[in-house]
């Protein structure tokens, strides 16, 4: 489809040049006109194979066309473009006509290939000997004894297809023709291989720019710069490499090595014989074997010895190796060949102002941030599981590579050049998503462990491991079977030692919603209802705060004063539209990469930007404004003040203050020519404006439910006071240092000068540079965050599979009830044509997907099997803290509301495992209570 675009896009540029005076825009797409006929599948187009790797055969159109041009005298090219189509062969015209299905004859494909086919199917499975024979000797293949002979008519089968169409020639005819050459590459794809982070191609440095060049001639030339991109590192067992295999001795070999071991033992022969008539000598004569001169059985008891001592040797623990699965994109690797190793954050403009000129990876090598250095020790060619090493390999193959599991973690590019950039990374569909905290059997075998998980991180490019600020070690996986298979590996393979894992740890979100229109027994909700909740959520927020510092209206502003009473702030929790969470969601990395340019332009750089990322920007901020409409979000664009968690989450701090224009985050797409007009922008900030962001991202990231993080929420500061008694003295950094000092040096002379003296020092807290009032309107704005976000209806969000099912009709009852008993939701289902199977798409969540493959196995005897991929995350529609508030809910539910409260579950489950409190009744020896009447 790009391509039809762009041949569209030319053809507009001629018309135009060639055109004047007043035109009408043809807004067509332009692909009516257009032959697109070589962009899909179709066996005419010589791109399908029709195979059976069972039974060893496949085929292409064009390989029949082949057979029967040279058979019948048809001429090839006319059999390549109606042997798949309505076409059939008039046998007294003997010519091809169209209309098979009109007329009711059979297609060509049918008559010429699918009935040779089931011909042949059917001779030997209904094991007809004399048609067998017959097929046999018209297709010109051989068939062993022990082949026709075999009571498995399917290895017969598998022996004449595999000779008559194999597969592998078939496939392997496919790739060499239709897949495209390394020197197709389009020059676009190269710049977005080289463009680093947000900068534009053009901007990098001109070496850098020279390696395009490189890229698109995929030369292998001596003087062309080596260029390689790895892609994951997979493990094998050191046994299985080539230089560890036993080679297979030729028959010159073997005939050397019998003649040496018969020459061997007739010298151990003579020599035994000898020793054995000289013990009987001194036997006879009352003597033993002198020291240096064993007999012959001492002899052969040494030989045993060595044999028995130097097996466990050869039978040490061998380690896992890792060969780098890679593709060579420009130059010629060679064996034992150094090459640098960039990381995915290496810049080549600092690598090549810090490294001297015409420096190899041979030379020494300066200390260069994310750049090192390593030799390929051994390259080899990948004929699926066997390794066959190789001493060079040219530009466009894939190979793999040994030696680098020192460098390479899971993905690294490698080049003779430090002007190369490193490749953009990789991305997986499948997310990690549940984690489980691991530790050892015994402590001392703790190295074992870190080493294995380090060993499994390396080999499992979807499996992530973490260590926590408490201390565990964290392995985090895509699902329960991934889980499984990652927990038996690092047990079997990397760290070999016992361990225990806990149970798996479900991740959750915290939001608001807004306000329901209906209760929970699907009545209309009235005013008072309305403000009975919302007392009941500001007599929850303002637990545990004096009520001088907190307010809470019932509109769900919350305004909130620092101890110190120096700075006020008044915070309005707004729950985000889902589309709007959803894309900021997906757009975490370009706004990361809009918050390093922001970052850069504050402290007075000017970056240049790839026009591919700045396009992106502009779109994002087009597509936040289409769908933030309304008043209340009149201009809310313009005055994001920054994203979070972590800078780039899905949540937004909105600056709603009167009076207060500050640069906005969208400061990266205006035309900053200079860096004075970036140094201006910047110097608008208010003092203490990074002590809000800071409270808000600390909010965000933890919230007041579960400790989980924020997810789909607007904060919109409303007000934001502080006096200036608060605000620093001098903004030079120098004066804060001094500051320091002096205040260390009071500190020492009133400690020298005895605690009386020391009273009567004046306080100099309140000059401190950015010190205590920073610190308590951080902490004052998450306060202020979490009581705003209790001020609004709150809901847990669980992560969600997208499971798809196939099963038959007999047990699509049994799937559903599984899937109600799981909370489970079924999207659709369809029944797959051809087959009386059905496809059933459903959304589950992760917290209950544990046991479910199982579950649902055996529930069906194995008829149904699910998929399960991490989806989206999805807002739970029970409140947690619900009770019942009007008759009719008292009467359904009763006064306690005992039903199951799945959010309520979910959030003490992650409370308790945090360590947090749990409001719950805890009744202990309930057999020990007794009722007044019975003491008696």
């Amino acid at each position: 489809m790009s391509k039809v675009l762009e041949e569209r896009a030319e053809k507009e540029e001629k018309e135009s040049e060639t055109t004047s005076g007043d035109q009408v825009y043809d807004w067509s797409a332009g692909l009516e006109e257009t032959d697109d006929s070589q962009l899909y599948f179709s066996p005419d187009q010589g791109n399908v194979v029709f195979a059976s790797a069972i039974d060893g055969w496949g085929f292409s159109v064009k390989q029949f066309a082949h057979i029967y041009s040279e058979k019948m005298g048809i001429k090839r090219e006319l059999l390549l473009k109606t042997l798949w189509g309505d076409f059939y062969l008039n046998a007294k015209a003997k010519k091809i006509m169209k209309g098979a299905q009109a007329k009711g004859k059979k297609p060509l494909f049918v008559q010429l290939v699918l009935d040779n086919i089931w011909s042949l199917y059917d001779a030997v499975v209904t094991r007809d000997q004399e048609k067998v024979v017959k097929v046999v000797t018209s297709l010109g293949v051989k068939v062993m004894a022990r082949d026709s002979r075999h009571s498995d008519p399917k290895v017969l089968l598998s022996a004449i297809c595999s000779q008559w169409l194999p597969v592998a020639q078939a496939v392997l005819s496919m790739v060499c023709e239709k897949l495209p050459s390394p020197l197709d590459m389009a020059a676009e794809r190269v710049e977005k291989l080289m463009s680093v982070g947000a900068r534009r191609f053009d901007s990098l440095p001109e070496q850098t720019q020279e390696l395009k060049r490189a890229f698109l001639q995929c030369s292998s030339a001596e003087n062309a710069p080596v260029i390689v991109f790895v892609s994951k590192m997979f493990a094998v067992d050191t046994k299985a490499l080539p230089q560890n295999r036993q080679r297979t001795l030729t028959p010159e070999e073997i005939g050397q090595r019998r003649e040496l071991a018969r020459q061997r033992h007739a010298a151990r022969m003579a020599a035994g014989q000898t020793a054995a008539e000289s013990n009987k000598d001194h036997i006879h004569s009352g003597s033993v074997p002198q020291e240096g001169q064993p007999s012959g059985i001492c002899t052969a008891k040494m030989e045993n010895l060595t044999l028995k001592d130097s097996k466990p040797e050869e039978s040490a623990e061998q380690r896992e190796t890792f060969i780098a699965f890679a593709r060579v994109y420009s130059g010629v690797v060679k064996k034992g060949q150094r090459v640098f190793v960039l990381g995915p954050k290496y810049d080549p403009t600092q690598g090549l102002s810090m490294l001297p000129e015409s420096c190899s990876a041979s030379d020494f090598v300066p200390d260069v941030p994310h750049l090192s250095c390593c030799s390929m020790e051994s390259i080899y060619l990948l004929m699926g599981r066997e390794l066959e090493e190789l001493e060079e390999v040219p530009a466009g193959n894939v190979l793999g590579i040994g030696g680098l599991e020192e460098c390479v973690l899971k993905s690294a590019t490698l080049s003779t050049s430090p002007a190369c950039p490193p490749f953009i990374p990789l991305n997986f569909e499948a997310r990690p998503i549940v984690r489980v905290a691991i530790e050892p059997k015994h402590p001392s075998e703790m190295p074992k462990l870190v080493r294995g998980m380090r060993l499994l991180n390396q080999a499992d490019p979807c499996a992530e491991v973490l260590i926590q600020e408490t201390g565990e070690h964290v392995l985090v996986t895509a699902g329960e079977v991934h889980l499984q298979r990652c927990l038996d590996d690092l047990r079997e393979r990397f760290a070999k030692i016992e361990f225990s894992a806990s149970k798996p740890i479900i991740p959750f979100r915290e939001t608001v919603v807004r306000p329901p229109k209906v209760d929970m027994v699907n009545e209309e909700m009235g005013k008072q209802h309305k403000v009975a909740i919302i007392h009941q959520m500001k007599e929850e927020g303002s637990q545990g705060r004096s009520s001088d510092n907190l307010h809470v209206d019932p509109s769900g502003l919350v305004t909130l004063t620092t101890p110190n009473r120096l700075a006020t702030v008044s915070v309005r929790a707004i729950p985000l539209p889902q589309e709007v969470t959803c894309l900021l969601e997906s757009s975490s990395e370009l706004i990361r990469t809009m918050e390093q340019v922001n970052m850069s332009l504050r402290e007075g750089k000017n970056l240049d930007i790839n026009p591919a990322t700045l396009e992106a920007m502009v779109g994002l901020k087009a597509q936040l404004e289409n769908l933030l409409q309304g008043r209340k979000w009149r201009n809310a664009v313009e005055h994001i003040w920054a994203f979070g968690p972590r800078r780039c989450g899905p949540n937004i701090l909105l600056n709603s203050v009167e009076g207060y224009q500050r640069p906005s985050v969208w400061q990266c797409l205006g035309r900053v020519d200079d860096v004075d007009e970036a140094g201006a922008q910047a110097a608008v900030l208010r003092d203490f404006d990074n002590s809000i962001i800071s409270g808000f991202q600390l909010a965000t990231l933890s919230g007041p439910l579960c400790e989980e993080p924020l997810m789909g929420v607007c904060f919109s500061i409303e007000r934001w006071d502080v006096q200036s008694s608060a605000a620093p003295q001098s903004q030079d950094s120098r004066f804060c240092e001094d500051l320091a000092e002096s205040k260390v040096e009071r500190s020492s002379e009133a400690t020298e000068a005895g605690p009386s003296q020391a009273r009567r020092r004046p306080d100099a807290a309140s000059a401190d540079c950015y010190g205590p009032v920073s610190g308590q309107l951080i902490a004052s704005m998450k306060e202020a965050c979490r009581h705003a976000f209790h001020a609004q209806p709150q809901r847990l969000m669980a992560a969600m599979y997208t499971c798809e099912i196939m099963a038959t009709a007999e047990v699509l009852g049994k799937v559903y009830g599984v899937l109600g008993k799981r909370e489970g939701r079924v999207l659709h289902e369809e029944m797959k044509e051809g087959t009386d199977m059905f496809i059933i798409k459903a959304v589950l969540p992760v917290a209950e997907s544990f046991g479910f493959a199982d579950e649902i196995r055996k529930r069906t005897s194995g008829l149904a099997s699910p998929q399960l991929v991490f989806s989206h995350w999805e807002v739970l529609s029970s409140d947690p803290y619900w009770v019942p508030t009007t008759e009719e809910e008292y009467l359904h539910f009763g006064e306690k509301a005992d039903s199951a409260n799945q959010a309520l579950k979910y959030m003490n489950a992650v409370r308790r495992r945090k360590g947090l409190y749990v409001e719950e009744k805890i009744v202990e020896h309930a057999e020990k209570q007794r009722t007044l009447g019975k003491n008696k």
